[in-house]
């Protein structure tokens, strides 16, 4: 004969697993939060390092002067395309 074996969760140990498991993860979201915030943020800064380099390489090209913001829009006007 088989012992009798124990049932995997009786219905009061199912609830307090959950409530275990849901803590856990109450506990585990801000600090995901922060690392995403410091993802952006890493973004953010890479991003701005490349268009300061961007804009130093192009004024050595340039004889150190800045893009001109004016295009020609065809009508003799100097619009923004």
């Amino acid at each position: 004969m088989h012992p009798r074996s124990r049932p995997p969760f009786t219905l009061i140990e199912l609830p307090v697993v959950i409530a275990i498991i849901a803590i856990l993860a109450s506990l585990l979201l801000p600090a995901l939060e922060l690392a995403k915030e410091k993802g952006r943020q890493s973004v953010c800064m890479s991003n701005s390092k490349q268009i300061g380099l961007a804009t130093l390489l192009y004024l050595r090209d340039y004889d150190e002067r800045y893009p001109n913001h004016d295009w020609p829009s065809g009508n003799g006007s100097r619009t923004l395309p």
